[in-house]
């Protein structure tokens, strides 16, 4: 069975050695030094061939692709047969033995590969391929070999035919000349592959090669690396495997498809470049050989130029995709002796197809060779759709004793590569035939981005700025920054503007804000309000944007920087920085008389004064003020929640404690808050002020029930104080939101009586238009007896007043000095009192009644 399979594969390759095919068929011009060949689409070479060798009558055998790879258990040999069958019947390839002849006259019987191994036959009017090996042992050259063919042959001696030999010609290369197109297959897929350019980058003290190669799919099926492993071999034979650019890693090829492939690979910095080929193998897991497949001539290595001019676009093939970049809106300033630089990198996909973009490590380079590391993780993995532009914001910090002019962005690729088998040679070591062995990292060059040296201006308030970053294009202005105060503290607030100038909309990130003054970071206790539905901008809409920090009252400072980000897997993503000079806005006045307007959703409301009183106390004063809020809105909502601040004409601020209803307003209601403040007796209350504004918690507006932790929007209401005159009399009394009018009162004693009783006649109305809630004043009626002694009640309305018409209510005083009255008369008087403090309302005098016991009585009672 040995032997008759033998005899019969050496007769079919016989058979195929007859006939001698054409070679490379070019027409491509040799390219210049340090540029890629480029070919035009006429232009091809079929695979190199020695001839053929006739088997039979009609089957012959043609010899390609003839190739040798250094192995660690001897060099192998390969070669593939075009088995050509013209005849009308199958030839079977058991009749066929190939055989390579030494130059020393050994013929090595030839084995197929493992992916060729179950071909058995080829049909009528077909053809086959099929490649074969043989370890030639420690020969690296092809010289003075050659290709046998051996037929099965009963009549012949050891039943076996020499059907001829092809020698490989002294001069034959296995590699395609520069700039040809070569045809072959891979993975039995018919393609078409020239190797264009070389190039070598210089980078941290080491020298790396990139070969580009472009690979043409001519079959119906796809395409992909799998089983191929490419060098990059030089003249003596010295090898280093190359890795796919990280990009393309594990790259397909469709059918008709043509991509560019780029392979990497370290090298010593001495290795003589000249003369370097592109060899491909391919893995046969079986066999657990290499076997030598394509191989390319490459053009004279180039050194490219990464340096991007200011404002230039860098084209950067991904994937065989065109990415475009550009770095813009470079800036700096100067922070706790460092530059603190920011930019964009403007992409672009201009390919028809989406990116996803390498990982790419970045950094800042000086002058002097000094990088400072970019955090690149918004930038390495990014997709990009066709014809999609994304703009990633970069920072970074460079010490102030760094020249902050020619700096320079570089942006590196990291490829990772797999260690190769075999021995590290080096072509300084003067040994070829080896292969070096690949570095477990790889460090390539993509772009050396020039920085354009300019200082960051401080936004101006008022003004309009343009900006565009990964979230889109909008523009923004300052609309103000303020300075009051709160508690202990001092608040500073800065008020944005955002506009959506692009034609989609623009979808705002959960922002977070922070606030730096001078060197102070303030940023832990930075507060941003914006309303979440505002957030999503139709093309042309606003939103509004407050940050807020507080500061101690006592600290000055001249710079303000205000930075906005939003946060995705811990990493800050930076929205907007900007920084100003302390040209804070003064707080806006409102004359006496004049409207505070509330503004935002639901919010909507008119502020005015009601009144504002002072109660004169001993040793101390409370202002007082009442405010109506009208609401401005077309539904039922809950208003803002106030906060406030007396402030003196000598610029004294103190607390203002604020009295508000919980009730949701109507619309077009009326609400009335108070705020009151104990002032020292020697301060004055003429041309005071109340420094309002709608409370904050937290991040948001205060709601009912929540204690603010600031406020925002602030405006000075200039106060009108009122001193209030006592009415004359009590028939209209005003206890807001309350009217007592007294019809009448009625004191009487029981001669030698100890206790005046009174009974008071009024009516009680309550003002419903206005919502006032629990005011915590309190109604004190102060009776005056004929001596001139004075008795207080407090009054509660509801239980001791009731609303109604002619109610009455009676009370009584007692002292024994009444036993001695024969006449007289009594005064009632009303008063507002709040925190201990007392306004009078009014008083009025009333007649005593006197009423006389019976003499009898007083007889009888003497008698007894």
């Amino acid at each position: 069975m040995r032997l008759h399979r033998s005899k019969s594969v050496a007769l079919l390759l016989s058979i195929l050695l007859i006939s001698q095919l054409s070679g490379y068929t070019v027409s491509a011009a040799p390219a210049t030094v340090g540029s890629a060949y480029k070919m035009s689409a006429g232009e091809s070479v079929t695979a190199k061939n020695l001839g053929a060798i006739l088997l039979g009558a009609n089957v012959k055998a043609t010899v390609e692709d003839v190739n040798i790879w250094p192995q660690t258990g001897g060099n192998i040999l390969a070669y593939t047969l075009k088995l050509s069958n013209n005849g009308s019947s199958s030839a079977n390839l058991v009749h066929y033995f190939p055989r390579v002849v030494t130059p020393g006259g050994s013929a090595i019987p030839a084995n197929p590969v493992t992916a060729d191994a179950l071909k058995k036959k080829v049909g009528a009017k077909d053809s086959l391929r099929v490649t074969y090996y043989v370890n030639v042992g420690q020969t690296t050259s092809l010289q003075g070999m050659k290709i046998a063919m051996y037929v099965w042959d009963a009549k012949a001696k050891g039943y076996l035919k020499n059907a001829g030999a092809l020698a490989i010609p002294a001069g034959y290369s296995t590699a395609a000349e520069r700039g040809k197109i070569l045809s072959s297959t891979m993975n039995d897929i018919p393609v078409t592959a020239s190797a264009d350019s070389l190039q070598l980058y210089k980078f941290s003290g080491k020298v790396y090669a990139k070969v580009g190669v472009s690979i043409t799919n001519k079959g119906s099926k796809v395409l992909n690396e799998a089983g191929y492993t490419p060098y990059l071999q030089t003249a003596s034979g010295t090898s280093f495997e190359l890795t796919v650019n990280s990009a393309q890693a594990g790259y397909k090829i469709q059918p008709q498809e043509k991509k560019s492939i780029y392979y990497l690979a370290e090298i010593p910095a001495a290795l003589n470049t000249n003369n370097m080929k592109l060899q491909f193998t391919q893995k046969d897991e079986t066999l657990k050989l290499e076997l030598p497949k394509m191989s390319f001539k490459l053009p004279v290595a180039s050194t490219p130029n990464f340096v991007v001019n200011p404002g230039a676009v860098k084209k950067v093939g991904i994937n065989s995709n065109t990415v475009e970049m550009q770095l813009v809106n470079a800036s700096v300033y100067s922070e706790d002796a460092h530059g603190v630089w920011s930019f964009q990198l403007r992409l672009k996909n201009a390919g028809n197809k989406a990116v996803t973009l390498p990982s790419y490590e970045l950094a800042v380079k000086s002058t002097k060779g000094t990088a400072f590391p970019v955090n690149a993780k918004a930038l390495s993995g990014l997709t990009l759709k066709p014809l999609e532009t994304k703009v990633v914001p970069l920072t970074v910090q460079v010490p102030l004793e760094v020249e902050q002019a020619g700096l320079q962005l570089q942006m590196i690729e990291a490829v990772s590569a797999t260690e190769t088998a075999g021995p590290t040679t080096g072509e300084t070591a003067g040994t070829p035939g080896t292969v070096a062995a690949a570095a477990p990292k790889l460090i390539f060059p993509v772009a050396y981005f020039t920085i354009p040296y300019a200082l960051r201006a401080d936004v101006q308030r008022g003004e309009v700025y343009n900006r565009t970053n990964q979230f889109g294009s909008f523009s923004y202005n300052l609309t103000s920054l303020q300075r009051y105060p709160w508690k202990d503290d001092d608040i500073v607030m800065a008020k944005l503007n955002i506009t959506n100038t692009q034609s989609v909309t623009l979808t705002l990130p959960e922002l977070t804000g922070a606030i730096k003054l001078d060197s102070n970071d303030l940023a832990a206790t930075t507060n941003l309000l914006i309303d979440k539905e505002a957030a999503t901008l139709a093309p042309g809409k606003s939103a509004e944007i407050v940050v807020m920090s507080k500061v101690p009252y006592t600290e000055e400072f001249e710079d303000v920087r205000i930075n906005l980000f939003s946060t995705v897997n811990t990493e800050k993503v930076p929205f907007l920085d900007l920084s100003m000079s302390n040209s804070l806005n003064a707080i806006d006045n409102i004359d006496r008389g004049g409207t505070y307007k509330i503004s935002g959703k639901g919010k909507n409301a008119n502020v005015q004064e009601s009144r504002t009183t002072v109660y004169e106390g001993t040793n101390s004063k409370i202002v007082y003020t009442e405010l109506l809020i009208s609401s401005q809105e077309k539904r039922q909502s809950k208003m803002a929640r106030l906060q406030a601040y007396y402030r003196t004409k000598d610029g004294q601020f103190f607390d203002a404690k604020p009295n508000q209803p919980d009730n949701a307003a109507t619309p077009g209601g009326m609400q009335l808050v108070s705020f009151w403040a104990k002032l020292p007796k020697t301060v004055s209350a003429d041309d005071i002020s109340l420094v309002l504004g709608s409370g904050v918690t937290g991040n948001k507006l205060s709601e009912s029930g929540q204690e603010a932790t600031g406020f925002m929007n602030a405006s000075a209401l200039l106060l009108t104080p009122k001193t209030t005159a006592p009415a004359s009399n009590l028939t209209k009394i005003t206890f807001f939101p309350y009217n007592l009018s007294v019809i009448n009162s009625e004191g009487r004693l029981l001669e030698l009586n100890d206790t005046i009783n009174i009974v008071m006649t009024y009516d009680l109305t309550r003002d419903n238009s206005i919502d006032s809630g629990d005011l915590e004043h309190k109604l004190v009626l102060r009776m005056t007896d004929p001596f001139g002694v004075t008795q207080d009640k407090v009054l509660t309305i509801g239980t001791d007043l009731t609303e109604g018409k002619s109610n009455t209510f009676s009370m009584s005083f007692s002292k024994n000095l009444y036993m001695k009255l024969k006449s007289g008369t009594y005064k009632l008087t009303l008063f507002d009192e709040f925190q201990g403090e007392r306004q009078e309302l009014g008083g009025q005098v009333f007649n005593l009644f006197i009423d006389r016991q019976l003499i009898t009585n007083v007889k009888d009672t003497n008698a007894k």
